[in-house]
């Protein structure tokens, strides 16, 4: 996922019928946006060893939307970090279907869509998203929304203790989110229109 698959009529991210797909959280994501506005969005529970589970969703969150994969100009996909397991599913459902369909392919940060998802994050700030990372260590980048409340550069900050979130994040200026910490959001495919 690190160049898009192009065409010659490759669209522009933020244009078109887009498919968005993330799950670097125990819950996977996804969004159909058209022209930057979602208009149709689902939430799947990863961790199940009874049944695959996502591609099922995707195609029942297109019929939300009255649209088919056939339809789409394109997908957008979380790029993580986040589980390993669950962002390989959706990423090879994502190429799948970018394949399939001669479809542009874009990746975005995980992380920031922790920040992008959330409502209560618009307008000019500086975030510092987390995500588990096992044995106790979180996933950090700093995230700082324009004044239009769009993403204007995420800033990957490595792994850091758990315990030190709150210390890391005031000495950055900025306001510690993710699903384990007190200001409680998700990464959500609903935060490429913020993201993009």
């Amino acid at each position: 996922m690190n160049a898009p698959h192009t065409s010659a009529t490759s669209p522009s991210p933020s244009r078109g019928l887009l498919l968005a797909l993330d799950a670097a959280a125990s819950l996977g994501t996804i969004a159909v946006l058209r022209d930057g506005v979602t208009i149709a969005e689902r939430v799947v529970e990863m961790k199940s060893n009874a049944d695959e589970r996502f591609f099922p969703a995707i195609l029942e969150t297109l019929r939300d939307a009255g649209a088919t994969p056939r339809q789409l100009d394109g997908v957008v996909c979380g790029a993580g970090p986040g589980s390993f397991t669950s962002l390989r599913v959706v990423g090879a459902i994502a190429k799948g279907l970018v394949v399939g369909g001669a479809l542009p392919l874009f990746a975005v940060p995980s992380l920031a869509l922790i920040v992008a998802a959330d409502a209560t994050t618009a307008g000019a700030g500086r975030w510092l998203a987390a995500l588990d990372a096992m044995r106790g260590d979180r996933y950090l980048a700093l995230v700082t929304t324009a004044a239009d409340g769009s993403i204007d550069r995420v800033e990957s900050l490595g792994l850091a203790p758990a315990d030190q979130i709150a210390a890391r994040a005031e000495s950055l200026g900025a306001i510690a989110l993710g699903p384990d910490e007190p200001r409680r959001a998700m990464p959500h495919a609903r935060g490429v229109a913020r993201a993009l």
